[in-house]
């Protein structure tokens, strides 16, 4: 594929074959990223700054920098303000998280490629199965791929798939990132009251109180509660936000 550029010319002829050395070029840059390059990597993705992405280009190199301009852009666009996550969170985590959406950002453009290009069923089954054979760069940043190569020797123990270590749940430390406020504290004199302040409790996103039994999560800037559904958090992501803020905190952050 081109240099440092976005992809492929419009009008040339591709095959599954080249769109997966484009794949190759791009995935080997964001993993240098991510493991050889980290240090810089790290210092470049300031919270402080606009919202950041990371590219990886047909050259095998690599950018943090903000979005394209154009709507719709040139290609598919990584995910947004991976900058702004840094702080609030263990590196090795948050290394992880962006790991997993640069998988998801190759995927994306390669079957655009693939969609742009008209590739046939076949094409697209090739595609994938060349995809699919390589280590995802989660696999590579967070070890899975030398944990995999380890389990698969002869002499590896059959309690091997066993987790290795308990993750504490944000529920244990932090119950607030849970359930509302409102349901924090219960008693059996009182409980008709909490109810009813529970009731009361909208979620900042949508402004409905529904899905009671549903997981919600708490902005420590505003303090504002919210569906996790409605801000896209799920309980899992919630165990390793040390410090969470909702779409409009951040967005008032990048303004200023």
């Amino acid at each position: 594929m081109d240099g440092g550029g976005s992809g492929p010319a419009p009008n040339a002829a591709r095959t599954a074959d080249e769109v997966f050395r484009d794949y190759k070029a791009r995935r080997a840059g964001m993993i240098k990223a991510l493991t050889t390059d980290v240090e810089r990597f790290f210092k470049l993705c300031d919270p402080e700054k606009e919202n950041l992405c990371l590219y990886g280009y047909p050259n095998e190199t690599w950018e943090v920098t903000l979005p394209a301009e154009e709507v719709p852009p040139e290609i598919p666009e990584p995910a947004l303000g991976i900058n702004f996550a840094r702080d609030g969170m263990n590196e090795k985590d948050w290394l992880a998280l962006v790991a997993v959406h640069s998988d998801s950002w190759l995927l994306s453009v390669a079957f655009y490629f693939g969609a742009r290009f008209g590739f046939d069923r076949e094409a697209r089954r090739r595609l994938f199965s060349m995809i699919n054979n390589m280590p995802t760069i989660f696999e590579v940043v967070t070890g899975a791929v030398k944990k995999q190569a380890k389990e698969k020797t002869p002499n590896s123990s059959s309690k091997s798939n066993k987790p290795s270590s308990k993750v504490q749940s944000r529920a244990e430390s932090r119950s607030k990132a849970k359930v509302p406020k409102d349901e924090e504290e219960s008693g059996d004199d009182d409980g008709d009251e909490e109810a009813e302040e529970h009731d009361n409790t909208l979620c900042g996103t949508c402004g409905t109180n529904d899905g009671k039994d549903q997981f919600w999560i708490c902005c420590d800037n505003c303090e504002k509660w919210y569906h996790g559904k409605c801000v896209k958090i799920t309980p899992a992501r919630a165990e390793h936000i040390k410090q969470y803020k909702c779409p409009d905190c951040t967005n008032k952050r990048a303004r200023a």
